[in-house]
């Protein structure tokens, strides 16, 4: 796969967020308190299913994914519900087993997610996607922001 495909760069995205969670849990195994890893790692998650619900999904959709698309719809919000959950449980401090435990339910459902995703959903997305909605969905990549307020679409179902 060329370095410069979308599908690496939504693969990138992938590690990078495992990683701080990784990150995150390591540190809380050595008696650390600092969920800046997690926080950072749960931001961009949030940001990473924005662009695909936002700007990947709709012409894959329209080129007659529709299954694989919203089995994807539907992981995106048991992983956003999983994200909630963390949040409120760091809101009430830094205790190690429920955010262990939370983690690595967020992992599971992101190794999960992410095994099909990469090999179904990303190469239909170097095939389908206009050369200018990958440019669009690239300069996203590499520089946008999650609205204010946006939740995915299935985070209450």
């Amino acid at each position: 796969m060329e370095s410069g495909t979308l599908s690496s760069a939504l693969e990138r995205e992938h590690r990078e967020i495992d990683e701080g969670i990784e990150t995150f849990v390591e540190g809380l195994a050595e008696g650390g308190e600092d969920t800046t890893p997690l926080k950072r790692a749960m931001e961009g998650l949030r940001r990473h299913i924005y662009l695909e619900e936002e700007f990947l999904f709709p012409p894959l959709r329209e080129a007659g994914m529709m299954a694989p698309v919203f089995v994807m719809l539907r992981e995106h919000g048991e992983i956003w519900q999983t994200m909630d959950r963390l949040d409120a449980e760091m809101g009430k401090g830094v205790a190690a087993d429920p955010l262990r435990g939370l983690c690595a339910e967020l992992l599971g459902r992101l190794e999960q997610h992410n095994s099909k995703e990469e090999p179904i959903i990303y190469p239909q997305a170097d095939a389908v996607l206009t050369p200018e909605a990958t440019d669009h969905l690239q300069s996203f990549i590499a520089s946008g922001r999650i609205p204010e307020g946006w939740v995915c679409q299935r985070a209450q179902a």
